[in-house]
């Protein structure tokens, strides 16, 4: 009984290993947990005290809780059910796809990831590429009670970063993203931040039927949300006709004895977009698929890290955001709508369209297409002037303040790029540039519009 036994040292090491993991789950993994869950209630009780719509519960639940919950939803049993019996698959199998998902999907959002980290690079990235400035916010009295949607055009990538700066006193976004977003270590910070992902291609009911519930739970349980209902990036600056998923399942989730939904418009526009050579290359070619080298990321990037380094980086013109006027379901579904979700979706990016920001550079590119024998400067100044003058301050931003001189501060922009030239004292779009002036000119299409026709403006 008190003989030594010998075991060789890999044993031994294996032994202590065990038993350090052991008195590590029932002693320490506890405590830790207990300390970084009371820091992490602390952080979000200080953030509550600052933001106008508090963090929802919801979304401060566990990750693991939610994916269980979410697992095990009648909807979701009986879709497992229906899947396994459509693909002669074990209910096993099938349960565990449906887990599959639901981890996928669910985020795992951290009150100091989002604020600390994530709102503060928001605000210095914004900052350091565009002049960003908060254009229109129709005021509006939102019931505190309610969830509140903010539905937005969709131009850029960077469209994430600025909402995010911009609504950071507001709330916590939970944004949707696609599959572009689901690349390690990225996906671990995105979920962090909120955001769920979606497959925007996947035809599977089961698929969908995971999704349509945790985007039910979200709306029913007040979390602020963040949607783009073009279902990816304007490819030729124009705002596309609304996709309805999300939107229908938001609508599904709500009765009328229930908290209102509020879906907010949001209207984004830039003087220079990041990916606009990539979107119109593929609008060009008919196709989603960007070719975007990794190479030539890098390379733009190193240069410009060069120009700020030595001091010769110019901002890219504005980047604005403005809100327009609330929609809420209640008074919506009050009106008698036939099709609540298509006629809802069609107002709310009726009022995005209807707030747009007006920048230098979709300016003078408006007034050039316009232009068949090209223009002077002068000539320039006065169209651009002409095409301003309609449009109501709260949604127009100019350089120094001067009407006269966005003309000028556009006109540099797009010549540096080489979209406009200059022959014989008159400018002209530069050639195979007119598809790049033309997607500058679609992002503020309603002006046009709403003020003369374009042969009046010619004309002048």
């Amino acid at each position: 009984m008190f003989e030594t036994v010998a075991i060789p040292y890999w044993g031994l090491l294996l032994i202590g290993l065990f038993a350090a993991i052991s008195i590590g789950e029932r002693l320490l993994f506890p405590s830790v947990r207990w300390f970084f869950r009371k820091r992490a209630e602390r952080v979000v009780a200080r953030v509550n005290q600052r933001l106008s719509r508090p963090i929802e519960p919801f979304k401060l639940a566990r990750r693991y809780d939610m994916i269980q919950r979410l697992t095990y939803d009648s909807e979701v049993l009986r879709a497992v059910a229906e899947h396994a019996a459509a693909h002669g698959e074990p209910d096993e199998v099938a349960l565990e796809r449906a887990r599959r998902y639901a981890r996928e999907i669910v985020p795992s959002f951290s009150a100091t990831a989002y604020f600390g980290i994530g709102t503060r690079a928001a605000r210095w990235l914004g900052n350091a590429l565009y002049r960003v400035r908060l254009g229109h916010v129709e005021q509006a009295s939102i019931d505190g009670d309610a969830t509140v949607v903010f539905v937005m055009n969709h131009r850029s990538n960077m469209d994430y970063v600025l909402v995010t700066y911009l609504a950071a006193r507001a709330s916590a976004l939970s944004y949707a993203v696609g599959e572009w977003a689901r690349v390690w270590p990225l996906s671990r910070l995105i979920k962090a931040m909120g955001a769920y992902f979606i497959r925007r291609k996947s035809r599977g009911e089961l698929y969908r039927t995971v999704l349509r519930r945790y985007v039910h739970m979200a709306t029913t349980g007040g979390v602020t949300q963040a949607v783009f209902p073009e279902g990816g990036l304007s490819l030729d600056g124009k705002i596309a006709p609304p996709k309805l998923g999300l939107l229908t399942y938001m609508v599904e989730a709500w009765a009328p004895d229930a908290r209102d939904i509020v879906f907010v418009p949001v209207a984004i526009n830039y003087d220079r977009v990041l990916e606009d050579r990539i979107l119109i290359a593929a609008n060009e070619a008919g196709s989603r698929r960007f070719k975007a080298r990794m190479g030539v990321v890098t390379r733009f990037a190193l240069k410009h890290l060069w120009l700020r380094l030595t001091g010769r980086f110019y901002k890219f013109g504005y980047a604005s955001v403005s809100f327009g006027a609330p929609v809420s379901l209640k008074d919506w579904h009050a009106r008698g709508a036939e099709d609540l979700t298509k006629s809802l979706a069609a107002e709310v990016v009726r009022r995005i369209e209807a707030v747009m920001p007006v920048l230098p550079v979709p300016a003078v590119a408006r007034v050039m297409l316009a232009a068949k024998d090209g223009l002077t400067e002068e000539e320039l100044a006065a169209r651009v002037s002409a095409l301003l003058e309609g449009v109501e301050d709260g949604h127009l931003h100019l350089p120094r303040g001067d009407l006269a001189y966005a003309s000028t501060f556009g006109l540099r922009n797009m010549m540096s790029r080489g979209m406009l030239e200059k022959r014989d004292g008159r400018i002209y779009v530069a050639e195979g540039q007119r598809s790049a002036v033309a997607y500058y000119a679609n992002s503020i299409a309603h002006v046009q519009r709403n003020s003369d026709d374009e042969t009046a403006l010619a004309e002048l």
